[in-house]
């Protein structure tokens, strides 16, 4: 097996806003494993707010190539366990264990659905992102969209701008990218209205969800506060949904544990992604049968995607029928 790596740049269609800053582009680093005349990729994407740096993953990858290279090829549940052994970060070890994915499913000419036995009947619709903006232009992007489901991103709380979403009637969800205050969320949790949001996503800093509560009008949703599946159990009280994201738990194979382990708990779950192209979106949308929400528009956001595979279409999940996760770089 062969371990090739590179950066790419992908460039955002328009400046994405949320609470955490302002982007036009973001850095991705793409592996690809190769054997056997097929390859398989998988990819992790710098993030500011998540302190990523893919020098460090590039030296990592070279300090393990040869390491890496000798594995023989196993089933990618045996070859997790290998780089689990690695204690790499879950962002590069996702990147490897969906590369792994890729390249075994097509070594064995059938699709990582069937690999898994995933249900793939009815998939959850994928939201798109509306980024912060004056409430008038986000309004006005919502109505001219396309797409059914919506995640509105927010600074603070502004209870106008609540009830004027609120108001369009559409499956629209709120994300505050931590930005919320305590009252703000003693505030939203006993408004009877909130629960027409399909859900509340990571409303405050990470560790200070003592004052959420699940039994509350809010669909609170944890995304930087559940990182991976030891984070469960503790939420429990305070968060009704979880969002699961690849990069951030660390490839397939614990997402599925993670899902699986989340049902077993009680949460709705959330298939979510980072900006990133078509081969990170490609691995999450094979999960779309398995969850309650997705939003998976991580690909659609960026003008320069260099990938081919599963795809969003206006919110419709569309499998790809290739093996493996069907990715293929233009």
């Amino acid at each position: 097996m062969e371990l090739r790596f590179e950066l790419k740049n992908l460039q955002l269609k328009e400046t994405f806003s949320i609470a955490y800053g302002n982007y036009d582009k973001r850095e991705a680093l793409l592996v690809a494993l190769s054997h056997q005349g097929c390859k398989g990729y998988g990819e992790c994407v710098a993030i500011d707010y998540y302190q990523i740096d893919l020098q460090v993953f590039v030296s990592t990858l070279k300090k393990i190539k040869s390491t890496f290279e000798s594995q023989k090829i196993i089933h990618p549940k045996e070859f997790f366990r290998f780089l689990s052994n690695l204690h790499l970060h879950p962002f590069l070890q996702s990147a490897l264990d969906c590369a792994y994915w890729d390249l075994f499913g097509k070594l064995e000419n059938k699709s990582c659905i069937e690999l898994n036995n995933l249900p793939f009947d009815h998939l959850a619709e994928s939201s798109i992102t509306i980024s912060i903006g004056s409430i008038d232009e986000q309004i006005r992007k919502i109505e001219k969209s396309s797409w059914h489901c919506f995640k509105v991103k927010c600074n603070g709380l502004n209870m106008n701008h609540i009830e004027k979403l609120l108001s369009l009637q559409k499956n629209i969800a709120l994300d505050s990218n931590a930005s919320l205050t305590v009252n703000d969320c003693l505030i939203l949790q006993e408004y009877t209205q909130v629960d027409q949001f399909s859900y509340l996503e990571q409303p405050m800093p990470v560790g200070h969800y003592q004052i959420l509560k699940k039994d509350s009008f809010a669909n609170w949703m944890a995304d930087e506060d559940c990182q991976n599946i030891a984070s469960l159990e503790e939420l429990i009280p305070y968060y009704k949904s979880i969002n699961i994201k690849l990069m951030k738990c660390g490839g397939l194979t614990p997402a599925l544990e993670m899902i699986n382990k989340g049902r077993e708990l009680g949460y709705k779950i959330m298939i979510g992604c980072m900006t990133e192209s078509t081969v990170g979106i490609s691995a999450a949308c094979i999960l779309a049968g398995l969850a309650d929400y997705s939003d998976l528009d991580g690909a659609e956001l960026i003008a320069n995607d260099y990938a081919r595979g599963n795809f969003v279409d206006k919110g419709k999940i569309i499998l790809s029928d290739k093996p493996g996760l069907g990715i293929e770089i233009k």
